[in-house]
Formats: C-alpha cells, sequence, structure tokens
C-alpha cells in the first residue's frame, strides 16, 4: 500500500492529511502556523505520519498548498490552495458546484464542475474584513476567544449594524458599539452578518450553484456557518473534514501523479 500526502500552510494554521490508495484518510494533523512555515509543515506531516501509524517512506508524493506551498521543503510538487479546496470540496461532497473557502487572511469564492476542475473563482484577499482576521479583531476587542465567538453570537436579539469595511477600524466599531450599551451577543452577531455579506458577494460574483461547500477553518464558527447560509439562503455543506479540505485536495492531486507514474493497469488495479 502507497501512500500520499498533502500540506495546507495556511497563514494562521497548517494541516496536513495522508490518504491510502482508496482516498480514505488515514493520517491528519492540525497546528498553528507560528514564525518558521518551514517548521511549521515538517511538524505538520510528521504528526499525520504518528497519527495513521505510517512510516515517511511509505509515502511515494507529497504536495504543499496554501501560501506557504513553496515552505513545504520535502513536497514533491506545489498546487495553488484554489485548486486544492475545489478538489477535496468535491470529495467529500460530490454533488458540490459551489465553494466558499474562509481563512484567516483571505476568503475564496469558486465554481466547480462534477470532477472538482474550476470554472471560475474570484477572492477577497486586498481586505480582510469579510475574513477570519475580522472575527480575531473583533475577539481581541471583546477580550473573547475565538472559539466563544459563535455561541455566543447565536444568543443575539437585537443585532448591530457593522459597518466598517476594514479590520483595523474593526475594534474601534466594537468598543464604540459596547460604549453605547449594547450588548456583546448583538454586537457580535453584527459583525458575522457584515462578514456574510461579504463573503456572499464573492459567491455571486462566480455564480451560487445549489450545493455549497463551506471550507477552512472558520467552518468551525457555529454563527459564522449560519449567518452565511442564511445571506444566500441555502443550507451549506460542512463537516469535520472541512478544516482539511485544501490538505484533502493536495493528498489527492498527489494520488494522481502517484497512479500516473504506474501502468494503466496498476493504476486501475489500485483505484478500485
Amino acid at each position: 500500500m502507497a501512500y500520499a500526502a498533502g500540506v495546507d500552510v495556511g497563514s494562521t494554521q497548517t494541516k496536513a492529511v495522508i490518504i491510502d490508495e482508496h482516498r480514505n484518510i488515514v493520517g491528519r494533523s492540525l497546528g498553528d502556523t507560528g514564525a518558521n512555515v518551514v517548521v511549521a509543515a515538517e511538524t505538520a506531516f510528521a504528526q499525520a505520519l504518528a497519527d495513521g501509524a505510517i512510516e515517511e517512506s511509505e509515502v511515494e508524493y507529497v504536495i504543499g498548498t496554501g501560501y506557504g506551498r513553496y515552505r513545504v521543503t520535502f513536497g514533491n510538487d506545489q498546487v495553488t490552495e484554489i485548486s486544492c479546496h475545489a478538489r477535496g470540496a468535491v470529495q467529500i461532497f460530490p454533488n458540490t458546484r459551489t465553494v466558499v473557502d474562509m481563512g484567516g487572511q483571505d476568503t475564496k469564492a469558486i465554481r466547480v464542475n462534477d470532477k472538482g476542475e474550476i470554472e471560475d473563482f474570484c477572492m477577497n484577499d486586498k481586505c480582510a474584513a469579510g475574513t477570519g482576521r475580522f472575527l480575531g479583531a473583533a475577539a481581541a476587542a471583546l477580550d473573547l476567544g475565538l472559539d466563544n465567538l459563535g455561541p455566543t453570537a447565536l444568543k443575539a436579539t437585537k443585532p448591530v449594524r457593522i459597518s466598517t469595511t476594514c479590520t483595523v477600524f474593526a475594534e474601534s466599531e466594537v468598543l464604540s458599539w459596547l460604549g453605547k450599551g449594547k450588548k456583546v451577543e448583538d454586537i457580535l452577531w453584527g459583525v458575522h452578518q457584515s462578514i456574510a455579506s461579504r463573503s456572499a458577494a464573492l459567491m455571486r460574483r462566480v455564480g451560487i450553484e445549489d450545493e455549497i461547500t463551506f471550507t477552512g477553518g472558520v467552518t468551525r464558527n457555529v454563527a459564522m456557518v449560519k449567518a452565511l447560509g442564511e445571506r444566500v439562503d441555502k443550507k451549506l455543506n460542512v463537516s469535520e473534514e472541512s478544516h482539511y479540505m485544501g490538505a484533502m485536495g493536495a493528498a489527492l492531486f498527489a494520488l494522481d501523479r502517484i497512479f500516473a507514474s504506474r501502468s494503466p493497469a496498476q493504476a486501475a488495479e489500485a483505484a478500485r
């Protein structure tokens, strides 16, 4: 049995996934990226190997993705995170036609076909107002942990309207609403609605198809899932694999390279 791996080095967290020849996940890991991107990639890969009780020599091909993909020095190749999130989303949810990937520094909207191939995409990479970083700014202003943002926001009864379009000023606006006596939960729900509005606008630019898969670390925020679903008036596909979708896609591309190096008969047998 040969294995393929994908290492997704994001701005905030680094993920690694190892799959077998039948596309089953056999090992994974998740950790903070930190200041040393090379070490983050190496650590994630080592932890995924340990998680699956797999020897490094058993992994035939490794692909790096994410903003730090070129720092996966032990990898064999690199593929963009847009392609990897699209591929991973269709693998986990085969009927996916729209993907929205919300990370720490940017948000991407992707339209895909039934093979996970990209038909169109756009991204918010010049302003962090519609990303996880905006949530981080709000959390800092309210002295809350990121894990508490979603559950707290869902308690809102009278959400405020967040008007700022810049993360730099998000903290000031949040503090201003606090000073006016607004409840923390109402402020937070307003923040989530603001992000959802910007993300939905990106999605509309590529075309919102019937089945939408939400990927990236922000999928763990229950309020963000609810706010975005309400904004586009559709149920979003979210699973425990959503955080690993980029690494999963990279591992699938790595498996393609393994099969391509084999004879047709070998590849067909392994793919069964």
